[in-house]
């Protein structure tokens, strides 16, 4: 078992992937973050010397990832809805707010309800 920023990894599971179970941490910047302390992309969490599971560690404490990335966006979710912009008002209704089709997408009394709306 290795800790990496306090989370509990598997010795046999990848590098990447341990990268990518934080929230707002994709495989661009997996990748980048591997690439910048020359870490072997099929590398196992169990075979990284204890230096550099600090210097990840510390590298993913400067970063904003979980609790800060999941209040980032719901702050600019807020925001687009307390301005009333067309955006918002499709993420208050759980529409699509990036231009998709709604065809197939139906419409519930309780779905309707439950939504905070702002018209």
């Amino acid at each position: 078992m290795v800790f990496i920023l306090g989370v509990n990894f598997q010795s046999a599971m990848p590098v990447k992937r341990a990268l990518q179970c934080f929230y707002a941490l994709g495989p661009t910047t997996a990748d980048r973050i591997m690439a910048k302390y020359s870490i072997f992309n099929l590398a196992k969490v169990g075979s990284l010397p204890a230096k550099t599971v600090t210097a990840l560690t510390a590298e993913l404490s400067q970063m904003t990832i979980e609790n800060d990335a999941k209040r980032l966006l719901h702050e600019n979710l807020k925001r687009l809805k307390d301005m009333g912009s067309y955006r918002g008002r499709r993420h208050a209704m759980g529409l699509p707010a990036r231009g998709q089709r709604t065809r197939n997408q139906i419409f519930s009394a309780r779905k309707l309800n439950r939504l905070d709306r702002r018209g």
